[in-house]
Order: structure tokens, then sequence, then C-alpha cells
């Protein structure tokens, strides 16, 4: 396991130990981007033991998450904010445990219409004693459900929000596949799933959305977003379409986006750490996940009419 960072911070990149002065938080006229590092930050360190599903770090990860959805102004459906469910891996014979933390925020005009923001907060673990923290994959997306909450908390939405957390998604996809079998509302009441699956590191500044191809009355909406966007916002790489949980929305009926950057080289690597990450462009994606979810909570009507319901 890897020392636990100091104030002055300490990584391994290419096998040299590199020290950086803390980070400076880029300016935001839309969220509180210190607020959204330190989330990311706190998400993603050794102490977290890479969040791996039914693990003490996993166990840490979930009661921070939930402390953070309090904060943002997310309430909980039913008794909690937690959502227990039982799978088996492809390869596992003995069933495993996971727990989804599922939150909402109601809408002003249709608080029975919801558009699902998800992200999953597991990742990989420890592996021979290294840690493995998974800085943007995953807990890029899910320190972005804290400041979008936040947001809308303040801005009420004309249509209801779910926030997800999703467990197990490096499992297969477990956690959402769980929720889609038992969501917390009518599966009919969801309309649409933007997921977010490393938003946090893209040199070349790009975040890709998939899913316009498979749903093109969805695509006005991301050009749309693009033309103010502050970051390259492209629509592509349909090839991620089972990649990650938007997957179990589609194989459900429900419209679905993932916004994502490519697999650089940290990827499912030790070195996927919070020094690591391009922190300008990350709170850039997290501002243009904002202008998407105000862009289609205006019109989600019109996206009804297009799937044929009313």
């Amino acid at each position: 396991m890897r020392a636990v960072l100091s104030p002055i911070v300490s990584c391994v990149v290419a096998g040299l130990l590199v020290f950086a002065a803390p980070v400076q938080a880029p300016k935001s006229a839309v969220i509180d981007s210190a607020r959204l590092l330190e989330d990311l930050r706190i998400l993603s360190a050794d102490s977290m033991q890479g969040r791996r599903t039914g693990t003490a770090g996993s166990e840490k990860a979930r009661a921070f998450i939930v402390d953070r959805f309090k904060a943002s102004g997310v309430a909980f459906f039913g008794a909690s904010y937690e959502h227990p469910f039982t799978f088996r891996t492809t390869l596992g014979l003995a069933q495993e445990r996971g727990v989804n933390v599922i939150g909402r925020i109601d809408g002003r005009l249709q608080p029975r219409r919801y558009i699902v923001i998800s992200a999953h907060y597991d990742h990989l673990g420890m592996r021979n004693g290294v840690v493995f923290n998974g800085a943007d994959d995953n807990a890029s997306g899910t320190a972005a459900l804290f400041a979008i909450a936040k947001h809308f908390s303040a801005r009420t939405p004309r249509n209801s929000l779910i926030f997800a957390a999703f467990d197990a998604e490096e499992l297969g996809l477990q956690g959402s596949e769980a929720f889609v079998r038992q969501p917390p509302v009518s599966l009919r009441a969801l309309s649409l799933n933007l997921n977010v699956d490393m938003i946090g590191r893209a040199p070349d500044r790009r975040l890709f959305v998939v899913g316009t191809a498979l749903f093109p009355f969805l695509r006005p909406a991301i050009e749309s977003v693009a033309k103010t966007s502050p970051l390259r916002l492209l629509a592509g790489h349909e090839d991620w379409t089972q990649d990650s949980d938007h997957y179990s929305f589609i194989q459900a009926g429900i419209p679905a986006l993932y916004f994502g950057v490519e697999d650089f080289e940290q990827h499912h690597k030790a070195t996927d750490d919070y020094e690591t990450m391009t922190f300008e462009f990350y709170v850039q994606s997290v501002e243009t996940l904002i202008q998407a979810v105000e862009h289609f909570d205006a019109n989600l009507e019109s996206i009804d009419k297009a799937r044929g319901r009313n």
C-alpha cells in the first residue's frame, strides 16, 4: 500500500516519485470546484482501499456518499439511501452482496417523471498490497453526483431527478441491473438515464457522449449543449454501449447516454490517482453535465413523445 498523502502531495508515475504542491481548484461560476476536488480526493484516497464491492473500503466510501447526498440536498426513498442487492458473478458460485446509494430531488412541475443521473462508486480494490484508487474510474463520476445535486437542490428542476451511486459495476453492471429490476419508482416513470463514468482525465479536452446513434432523438440536445460547453463535447464511441451502467437502462427500454473519456494509460492501473487527473477539464466536465441535465429537464416531455409516450 502506498503511503497516505501528506499536504505536500506525492505520487508514483512511471516509477518516479513526483512531488507537487496542493492543487488550486479551477474557478467555476457554476459549482463549488474546491468542494468537487476535495470529494474526488477523499473518494480516491488510499484509506478507501480501492472501493471494491463487499470490502471495508466500499463501506467507508458508501458512508461518505450518504453524507454528501445529505449535504447536497438529496432526499432518500423509503427509509434509507442504501439499497442492498445480491448477485452472482459470471465465474462465481457464491452469492455476493452489493449496496447501491440512491436519492432524489423532487421536481416542481412533474414530480412523477424522472431523469436518473448515475455513476458507479466501486473500483478494483487492492492487489498484492497495492491500492487501485480509481480516481477517474469512477471517483470522478461519483463526486460529480454531489456537485450536480447541490446545483439542482438550489434550483428546483421541472422534473424529478434520481441520483444513483451504483455498486459492483466492475463485476458486471450488477448494481444498475439490480436498480432496473427493482426501481424505487415505476420503471415507466424513468424517462432518461445520464450515466457518468470516467470524466476527469483528458489532455485533449474531449468528453464523449455515447448513445445518440441508438437514440437519435437525443442528439439535438447534445448538439445544443456542445455549442456552449467549455470543452469539446463529442458524440461517438458507440462501441462503448455495453461498457458501463447505462447499458442496464438500455436493456430495460429506457433511453440512456454515457458521458466519459477515452481509456488513457492509467485505466485500471495503480496510477489512476487523484494527482494524475486533469483538474480544469474535470471541473468543466461537471459544468457540462449540469448544462445537459438542464437541457433535458426543460425538454423531457418532447423526449417522452419521441418514445411514443405521453
